[in-house]
Order: C-alpha cells, then sequence, then structure tokens
C-alpha cells in the first residue's frame, strides 16, 4: 500500500468525520504496531493545524485496558484525539473522561493499513442515515430478540438505557466514534438465551469452515462459552473483577453497507451492515455501569431482529 492511498483515508478521517479546524489542537495516540497509519492521521492533521502531536506507546495486553498515564492526560488535554492502536481504547476511562472534559475523537482499534483504506472509502452521510432509520424501529422497543439459522436465540432488555449511533461523523465537542464507523448499539441491563458467533472474534479473527463460538447468558451475564481462548480472556479479566467480566455489555448493528465482506477485523467487521453483534465485559464507556479490564466483541451473521415482536429493517449488502 502506497503513502498516498494511506494519506487519502487519512484525509477522509481528518477533515470529513472529524472536521478539524486550524486553531484546534489534535492528538494522534498510537503504538508501535500502527505507526505507519498513526504518521499518516499526524501528517494530515498537520496540514490543517500546526497544534498537531504524535504519541507513541507499547501495545497493550487486552482490548479495554488503560494506556499508560501521560497518553490519557494528552487525549484530554487535546481538543481532537485520534488512536490507532493495536488493542481498543474505546471503552476505557481515559477515553471517556477526554469526552466528558469536551474533548471529540475516534479510536481505531486493531486498525491495520488494509481495513484503513477499506473503511474510510465510504459514504459517511449514506451511513448516518442508515444509523437514524435502525434507530427510528429499536429505540422504544422493551425487549430486542435476535435469531439466526446457526443457533442465536437471545433476547436484550435495554431498561432505560440509550441506544447510541456511531456515524463516523465526529463534529460536536464530546463526540466520539469509532473508525471505520458505522453501528447503533446499546448497553442492555439484562439479556437471556444463547447467541452462536460465526463471522468475527479475537483472538481468532474470521471464523472460517464452519467453525461457531457458543455463548450461553442469564440474567444478564455470561454463564458458558463453548471456546477454550475466549474464555480464557475472560477468566483473566475475573482475576481482576470477578463476574463484572462475565457481563453481557453490548448489542450492536451493523449499518456500514461499504462493508462487502468480512475480512477478519472486528473494528470493521461489527459494522458491516446486516451483521450483529455482541459483547462482553466493559459498558461503562457506552452507558452501562460495569467497569472491566476487557470488552470482546463477537459477530453474527444472518441475524433476524425483532423489536418488541416486529422485524427490524436491517439495511444489508450483497456478500
Amino acid at each position: 500500500m502506497t503513502d498516498d492511498e494511506l494519506r487519502d483515508a487519512a484525509e477522509t478521517a481528518v477533515g470529513q468525520c472529524m472536521a478539524i479546524e486550524p486553531d484546534e489542537s489534535c492528538v494522534v495516540v498510537t503504538d508501535d504496531k500502527r505507526l505507519s497509519i498513526g504518521e499518516a492521521l499526524y501528517d494530515a492533521a498537520s496540514d490543517v493545524t500546526d497544534d498537531a502531536t504524535l504519541l507513541r506507546y507499547p501495545p497493550g495486553n487486552q482490548h479495554g485496558e488503560e494506556p499508560p498515564a501521560a497518553v490519557a492526560a494528552a487525549m484530554a488535554a487535546a481538543d481532537v484525539f485520534l488512536a490507532p492502536t493495536t488493542k481498543s481504547l474505546s471503552h476505557t476511562r481515559a477515553r471517556s473522561d477526554a469526552c466528558e472534559g469536551g474533548a471529540r475523537g475516534a479510536t481505531l482499534p486493531g486498525i491495520t493499513e488494509d481495513v484503513f483504506l477499506a473503511g474510510l472509502d465510504a459514504d459517511y452521510d449514506a451511513i448516518s442515515q442508515h444509523c437514524l432509520d435502525v434507530l427510528q424501529q429499536v429505540t422504544e422497543a422493551s425487549v430486542i430478540r435476535v435469531e439466526t439459522p446457526s443457533g442465536t436465540d437471545i433476547t436484550f432488555e435495554p431498561g432505560a438505557r440509550e441506544w447510541r449511533a456511531d456515524t463516523g461523523i465526529v463534529h460536536e465537542a464530546g463526540g466520539f466514534s469509532n473508525l471505520p464507523a458505522g453501528e447503533v448499539f446499546v448497553s442492555p441491563v439484562t439479556a437471556d438465551g444463547t447467541y452462536v458467533v460465526d463471522g468475527t472474534m479475537m483472538p481468532h479473527g474470521l471464523l472460517e469452515g464452519g467453525q461457531q463460538l457458543r455463548f450461553d447468558v442469564e440474567d444478564g451475564y455470561v454463564t458458558d462459552i463453548s471456546d477454550e481462548s475466549v474464555r480464557e480472556q475472560v477468566e483473566a479479566g475475573a482475576e481482576e473483577v470477578g463476574r463484572d467480566a462475565y457481563n453481557l455489555a453490548e448489542l450492536g448493528i451493523g449499518t456500514n453497507v461499504g462493508v462487502g465482506h468480512l475480512m477478519g477485523s472486528v473494528l470493521l467487521d461489527e459494522k458491516a451492515a446486516g451483521t450483529v453483534h455482541v459483547a462482553i465485559g466493559d459498558d461503562a464507556g457506552i452507558g452501562g455501569d460495569t467497569e472491566a479490564p476487557l470488552h470482546l466483541d463477537g459477530i453474527i451473521k444472518d441475524p433476524t431482529v425483532y423489536a418488541d415482536g416486529e422485524v427490524v429493517d436491517l439495511p444489508s449488502v450483497e456478500r
């Protein structure tokens, strides 16, 4: 991939998505494994503002792990932050504190050069409209049910918690998005049933050859995990925070019709239109009240989603 191709994607992020102004400060937070993307974003931001900073640190060990204190302080002090990192900063106190303090930002967890280019070659106005269409169908529902041919049958109760849209357009102070973007999501108060991941989930990446990961859920907590590798990640989190590591943290619906096929990147695949994703662990950064050192998303293909018994019309793309 050429520097010019990375530069074009970076300019989309800096210009269309973040709308950085010449009088604003911008910090790009990256790590040793994502430096090429961090440098592309820094160069694009530097063309707009003289107050741009590139901050690099060693990759974290787990998604949702807090970054070093200096990184958190830099994010909080900036008008805009962009975080292309190996491990996600989306569900960290550093990210939420920065936004609560007025910074607007975007995280790019696990981003690769291919995903960076593919995910930012998109019409974000169209993505925003798809998010609005889904929100209108689910936002007032008391019960959301998801079923799939692979065996998923699970219900979620959002309670009073707010559905949120990740549109990729972050122009207001305190705003936040993943990039690439395109999802509608909620942290449910409780959930019961079974979900079967047959798309993408770390540490496996894209599941192939009929591989499926089964999760049983009762009263808002995961009670059984079929896959040893995923189970070990959650058990490691439980050593720190106990039962909260098993919290059913998120239900998300993908709305990005530009994602024509799953690539094995959670960041991109969870945005794919016509998919659902469910996450375990931390939800404090997305409207819940559970703090945990992990947030593990699993992407589910071919879902039927019901809002109070009515089928939700999901955006879709031929795959």
